[in-house]
């Protein structure tokens, strides 16, 4: 199946076509074009058109960036993915104190912008961040020695996330 999203990927236009190739369509074709093309391409290709500014079938609504509605819609429902998407949450909207990982995961994303990378550069590395953070919300999961907490600004003065063993 054919996917279509705006071109000049970040946070979100990464973090779905990861979602989409590790577990909704592996063999999908990804397109990235002029957000005022998307609908037209989709129709055009067949293509699903996603993240498209209130405009594709799956785009954010109701609070949720569209990798939280992507894993509700295909009823995805791995807890290490959940949380992932709170992480994504937290980089693509203004709720940025989600998750302590969230702040780094949007710098990444918009240094990657400011290099003004292509988007398949821009994918090649943030499929490898993206697989490393999967890994490490698998591994936080399945943990039962230790658990990480966000511990706000006015508790520690900071704002870093603080290990509770």
């Amino acid at each position: 199946m054919k996917w279509v999203t705006r071109e000049k990927v970040k946070v979100d236009r990464v973090a779905c076509p990861w979602l989409i190739k590790r577990f909704i369509d592996p063999e999908a074709e990804l397109l990235f074009v002029p957000a005022e093309e998307v609908l037209e391409v989709a129709e055009r290709e067949g293509a699903i058109p996603y993240d498209a500014k209130g405009r594709g079938r799956y785009d954010h609504r109701e609070g949720k960036c569209t990798f939280e509605v992507l894993i509700e819609e295909y009823g995805l429902d791995d807890p290490a993915l959940r949380l992932l998407a709170d992480i994504v949450h937290g980089a693509d909207t203004a709720d940025r104190d989600r998750t302590p990982q969230s702040a780094g995961l949007r710098a990444i994303a918009e240094g990657f912008h400011h290099l003004d990378a292509p988007d398949e550069e821009r994918l090649a590395h943030g499929f490898a961040i993206y697989d490393a953070l999967y890994a490490w919300c698998q591994h936080t999961v399945r943990s039962k020695s230790e658990t990480w907490r966000w511990t706000s600004d006015s508790e520690r003065g900071t704002s870093n996330p603080r290990r509770d063993l």
